[in-house]
């Protein structure tokens, strides 16, 4: 469908390839690979029951799927679980510095046709592209960047031919529902990230612990008594600055939203403009979904050793060109960590390259978290399926899905921890419905 071109125009590094089926950096890192794979295998229990379930049965076969998602061992487990299936699966990173190359190197070696290597900046729409070189059926992204390519590349492929898709990551929401009111939308997508099951778990404990850990490994410092300043508090903003306060940071919150910015008071973390923040903060965070968060003159304001880094989808809340026209010198520190020298004498580092710390400088979210998420990608292109196979014609919207799949997730979730919780009574459920009830 599309022109192949292998080997990459700008790649850099060395390559194995097989008849352009797969490009990752090297098939030697395939045992690594695995074992990391299997390590997030064994704590992602409600996959391993769908996989279980669905590898007998097949529900997949005859369709191709193709993702554009962070490459991580997780990301493995989903695509392992499809193809077992019986889905056809090509794969590509969602960001240029997330995909782990051992992983990569696996799942390549498995059989995957896979396209993404770390730091493929210069051939990420490449990689996308070789996805979609055989028209896929459906569409999984993390962020937009597949289900955009379709359709402003290939139009007549997103409206004739895929049958739907889904989406991971609240700024792809934002960027769809965009195009779903602008008449652009050409195929229903599933909002995964909407889910109770993601966005409260996912968003709120997977980004708060791994971004701290991305800073951590990137800069080995110490949070106790640092003020961190966290831009947004929404569910990936609230998880960060939760995760920093029990570490012992003093956190400072910036909003634009007065009823985010009450919740941030009342959880007990100072609120105050990103003016005021520069001034005083030690490590700043931006979490918001949105570009030029921190500019040239919070820069200029911040302290000596300021620490700057983001954990939002794409690179443009912090605004890196302002930084570089205002240093008169920069040099990478240790790994994924670049100190800024600015010309009014003082020192800022930047932490992988304003792009996602959790996953470029650390591993991205805990198996256990993900677990849910990719439950629900995994169950949400077997709604597209079925109703692919029941004729069934969706909307050409951004869908929300139902309750009953959080439910089935969480208390399959439960179960795995061998926990249990209470059932409503047939009472209560009368009473809940009763709107007569009263004192």
């Amino acid at each position: 469908m599309t022109e192949k071109k292998y080997p990459p125009k700008k790649a850099q590094g060395n390559f194995d390839e097989l008849s352009g089926k797969y490009c990752v950096r090297s098939l030697k890192l395939a045992e690594e690979g695995r074992k990391l794979i299997d390590w997030a295998e064994s704590r992602m229990p409600v996959l391993a029951k769908l996989r279980e379930e669905y590898s007998k049965t097949k529900p997949f076969k005859g369709y191709k799927i193709a993702g554009c998602l962070h490459v991580t061992k997780e990301t493995a487990v989903l695509i392992r679980t499809f193809k077992d299936a019986g889905a056809e699966v090509s794969w590509s990173g969602c960001n240029p510095l997330s995909t782990n190359d051992a992983v990569a190197a696996a799942l390549a070696d498995e059989g995957i046709s896979i396209f993404a290597w770390y730091d493929n900046k210069e051939d990420f729409y490449w990689c996308i592209e070789r996805t979609i070189d055989e028209p896929p059926h459906l569409t999984l992204d993390d962020g937009c960047d597949l289900i955009n390519t379709v359709h402003e590349s290939y139009p007549d492929l997103a409206k004739n031919f895929i049958l739907g898709g889904t989406e991971e990551t609240t700024t792809g929401i934002q960027r769809l529902r965009a195009r779903a009111a602008s008449k652009k939308l050409y195929y229903p997508v599933y909002a995964v990230n909407d889910t109770e099951t993601k966005w409260d778990f996912d968003n709120v404990y997977g980004t708060g612990q791994s971004t701290l850990d991305g800073i951590l490994r990137a800069t080995s410092v110490l949070l106790a008594g640092k003020n961190v300043v966290v831009a947004g508090h929404g569910h990936c903003g609230s998880g960060v600055a939760k995760r920093a306060k029990g570490m012992g940071a003093n956190t400072i919150c910036t909003e634009v939203k007065a009823t985010a910015a009450i919740k941030a008071i009342l959880e007990g973390h100072e609120v105050m403009t990103m003016d005021e923040a520069a001034k005083v903060g030690d490590i700043f965070v931006t979490a918001t979904g949105v570009c030029d968060v921190i500019r040239k003159e919070h820069f200029e304001a911040m302290k000596e050793g300021a620490i700057v880094c983001n954990t939002g989808h794409y690179d443009a809340e912090i605004t890196i060109p302002e930084l570089e026209a205002i240093s008169i010198s920069k040099r990478t520190i240790r790994p994924n960590c670049e100190e800024y020298h600015l010309k009014n004498g003082k020192k800022i580092f930047l932490l992988a390259q304003g792009r996602l710390v959790n996953l470029a400088a650390a591993e991205g979210h805990p198996s256990e978290v993900m677990d849910m998420s990719f439950a629900n990608q995994f169950m949400s292109h077997l709604r597209l399926v079925e109703s692919h196979k029941a004729g069934k014609k969706l909307p050409l919207e951004v869908i929300d899905l139902p309750v009953e799949q959080d439910e089935f997730i969480a208390n399959t979730k439960l179960e795995s921890m061998g926990i249990k919780i209470d059932a409503l009574s047939p009472k209560q459920i009368e009473y809940i419905n009763d709107y007569n009830a009263g004192t």
